[in-house]
């Protein structure tokens, strides 16, 4: 009878071992998982940060392709100026004073106009109109009085 007991005493404690052992298996499992699930969040939280990284980067690449492409405009613009008054040809005295006088006058204009922008316009909306306005300015100061000889010294 002892053996009978002493082999129900090791089944009663195998079973509570293994009992024990299995809850302690599915606890370590529970908090692997949980750590798994963490993990991931992390994982997915790096992705998300950066896709938005790469869409602000895009978006700025974007910017400046449009930046980029305003500008070259702007030049483009200028040079067809540039032939349109080459091709003008001297006509009668006060035909050429009138137009001599344009250039100071738009000079003048683009000027205030850039300087009442400066002092009238929104920190935030100042930044580009500012630019456009200046562009235009010093364009017209540079262009309009760089070349002010007669027709036939033009090269």
């Amino acid at each position: 009878m002892a053996d009978l007991i002493g082999i129900a005493a090791s089944a009663a404690g195998g079973g509570m071992f293994g009992v024990l052992g299995t809850a302690l298996g599915r606890l370590a499992g529970y908090f692997e998982r949980q750590q798994s699930i963490e993990h991931e969040e992390r994982r997915w939280q790096h992705e998300v940060t950066l896709l938005e990284m790469q869409r602000l980067a895009a978006a700025a690449e974007t910017e400046a392709d449009l930046a980029l492409t305003h500008a070259e405009g702007r030049w483009d613009g200028l040079q067809a100026s540039l032939n349109a008054e080459a091709a003008i040809r001297s006509s009668y005295k006060w035909v050429d004073a009138i137009r001599g006088l344009t250039r100071p006058l738009l000079t003048l204009l683009l000027w205030g106009i850039t300087v009442v922008i400066w002092f009238s316009a929104d920190l935030a909306d100042r930044t580009n109109i500012t630019e456009t306005a200046t562009f235009a300015a010093t364009a017209a100061t540079l262009w309009w009085f760089g070349d002010r000889g007669k027709s036939g010294a033009r090269t």
